[in-house]
């Protein structure tokens, strides 16, 4: 398959078009990549120590993020004569990431639920929780990994369709994590209006605003993706590398970042305590708990 480069004259082909439209920082790709591999690391040393294991999705999602900027490094040293292999891996890795990060954050919220003993206080029912959000989180992976894999076929009637399959899966992702929020501001709400025999004594409101902050990043950085497609391949967005780095790259290191500091493995242990690994009924709270929640 013949593809443009840079360089190449638009109308060379009527079903080719250029990988990029600019070359490619080797610098960022390689710094980012290393960023992403360092808080990675750690993050698999937490999962193993903690036996945290809901968060093998962001996990995972720190690897796509590390592959993608690699290949993009790689992208910017064959410049302006770009093979299709580094593209996709950057395309499609870049893309999916954050939906696993939010993956992880949906069941974080339904552990936190458990262990302020709150399920009166949430709108949908625990069981259903996780499910309903993973569900279409899922549904937005696929999406998205699936128009970016149709836009790597080279031409571009495949460019254009496989945008409008990614878009919609970025819509899908904005919706969940609009209803989630509305959903964890008004569990996080009622449990202050009134509080649960656990609650006073539970750490649970710096893991909500932990939570809170991820979840932005990931809706600006959502918002950011779906208005660089909205605009088409040849829009100011996909025409300028900056913003991929200022709304994608900074903000989803920020959430890897943001997770290693204040770890779910609390409350990953605070279940084993109680003897709830995640749906058995919660037992006493020690002492320790009690003072964990005064520093919250």
């Amino acid at each position: 398959m013949y593809l443009l480069h840079r360089d190449a004259p638009a109308a060379s082909a009527d079903d080719t078009f250029n990988l990029y439209h600019y070359d490619p920082t080797i610098a960022g790709g390689v710094i980012f990549a290393l960023l992403f591999l360092g808080t990675t690391l750690l993050h698999i040393w937490q999962l193993f120590r903690a036996r945290c294991w809901f968060m093998i999705p962001l996990v995972v999602g720190g690897i796509f993020e590390v592959i993608g900027y690699a290949a993009r490094s790689k992208s910017g040293d064959e410049s302006p004569n770009w093979t299709l292999g580094p593209y996709i891996m950057q395309s499609i890795l870049l893309l999916v990431a954050p939906a696993l990060f939010a993956a992880t954050i949906y069941m974080e919220l339904s552990r936190i639920v458990i262990m302020v003993d709150g399920e009166g206080h949430v709108l949908v029912q625990k069981k259903w929780l996780t499910k309903i959000f993973v569900s279409g989180d899922v549904l937005s992976f696929i999406l998205q990994g699936g128009g970016g894999g149709y836009q790597s076929s080279g031409t571009l009637e495949a460019l254009d369709n496989g945008a409008k399959v990614i878009i919609a899966g970025l819509f899908v992702q904005l919706i969940c994590f609009g209803v989630f929020i509305i959903i964890a501001v008004a569990f996080h709400r009622s449990i202050r209006r009134s509080p649960t025999g656990r609650s006073h004594a539970m750490p649970w409101k710096k893991h909500m605003r932990v939570l809170y902050i991820g979840s932005l990043f990931i809706m600006v950085r959502s918002v950011f993706r779906a208005a660089e497609y909205l605009q088409g391949f040849n829009g100011y967005l996909l025409q300028h590398e900056v913003y991929l780095y200022i709304f994608d790259a900074i903000l989803m290191l920020l959430v890897m970042i943001l997770f290693n500091w204040i770890h779910p493995a609390e409350i990953t242990a605070i279940l084993a305590q109680s003897g709830n690994s995640y749906g058995l009924k919660l037992g006493p709270i020690s002492g320790d708990h009690r003072r964990l929640a005064s520093d919250a």
